[in-house]
């Protein structure tokens, strides 16, 4: 039989039945209608002869639903957040959901716009890892009750579940760790960032070095799309830091970039300088020396935030209750923290 675009109007008037009774079928209401089963595979057969597929617009239209999930993460090639929408979207598959993903690089304008996007296309949930700038422009998807899970940060003022480390007490253990180990003179290497998961890690940073009576001493650097001005602003602090003993990276790219940075002054570690990164990184285990890293747990996150998500879908479970869910660290103890 030649193949065509068939509708479910030609399917119907090719067998001879209605609309409706072809409707109830592929949408799996067959036994819910008392539809025969021969009649059932007599319709199958010929859907699967014929190539038919389902206008997925039409579709979202009966059901209320598009299966689709929107993820926003802040960088889709940081291997924190590639792990983290890899996971996602294999359990988001297996639940009869697809992944639009998009990457913000902290642009209010860029988020708006993916923002936008998402609600055109009318997304059954969202995943966001937001920055501060858009606090309002989610402050009315969260009081239309929107399906929303924030990652990796939350705001405040927003009465939405979400899912993230708790970021101060694995900082001060980072910290700590090098204390411990004999370094005093330690630095704190961070984004320049209203945020609150970077704003905890420092506050964390902060706290231990003044429990030991160390002076904390914190360098701020600008987001950047391009790693060699990364490292090249790093290069500048180190240079003017001599005295320094260590370092601890507040993310896992400001880490990899200040190895680099390291080397090209021909520093050794941990001989000249002790580091510990946020964030673990297949580098840092292979690095030589290795690279001591503060572990998230990225399949435990994205479990519980794409299990939360359909959660809410599938039990129209709406943002009533604000439930926020910290998870921990794992600090792995390699050579670059052993003075």
């Amino acid at each position: 039989m030649k193949k065509q675009k068939f509708s479910i109007k030609d399917i119907a008037t090719s067998l001879n039945i209605s609309k409706t009774t072809v409707s109830f079928i592929l949408n799996g209401k067959a036994k819910e209608k008392r539809i025969s089963q021969p009649l059932v595979d007599k319709v199958l057969k010929f859907v699967e002869e014929v190539g038919y597929t389902p206008n997925q617009f039409a579709q979202s239209l009966r059901t209320g639903k598009t299966k689709i999930l929107g993820l926003m993460v802040e960088d889709i090639s940081n291997p924190f957040f590639a792990q983290i929408a890899r996971n996602i979207e294999d359990r988001a598959y297996e639940a009869g959901y697809k992944i639009i993903y998009c990457s913000t690089e902290n642009d209010k304008e860029k988020s708006k716009e993916f923002l936008q996007m998402f609600q055109r296309l009318g997304v059954d949930g969202y995943i966001i890892t937001p920055t501060v700038e858009l606090e309002e422009d989610i402050k009315p998807l969260v009081e239309s009750n929107e399906n929303i899970i924030l990652l990796d940060r939350n705001l405040t003022s927003l009465n939405t579940d979400y899912v993230m480390v708790n970021n101060s007490e694995s900082a001060y253990e980072g910290t700590k760790h090098l204390i411990m180990n004999g370094f005093r003179k330690i630095s704190f290497i961070t984004i320049s960032s209203n945020q609150n998961q970077m704003t905890e890690r420092k506050r964390g940073y902060e706290k231990a070095m003044n429990d030991h009576a160390l002076q904390p001493l914190v360098h701020e650097v600008s987001f950047k799309k391009n790693y060699s001005d990364s490292v090249a602003e790093l290069k500048a602090i180190l240079k003017t830091e001599p005295d320094i003993d260590a370092i601890l990276f507040g993310a896992n790219y400001l880490g990899v970039a200040g190895l680099e940075a390291i080397s090209q002054l021909d520093m050794k570690i941990p001989e000249d300088l002790g580091v510990v990164s946020f964030d673990d990184n297949d580098l840092f285990r292979i690095n030589k020396p290795s690279i001591t890293a503060i572990a998230q747990p990225i399949e435990e996150i994205s479990e519980t935030v794409i299990n939360r998500l359909i959660d809410q879908i599938n039990t129209d479970k709406k943002n009533t209750n604000k439930e926020g869910l910290f998870l921990p660290t794992t600090l792995i103890a390699r050579e670059s923290s052993q003075k």
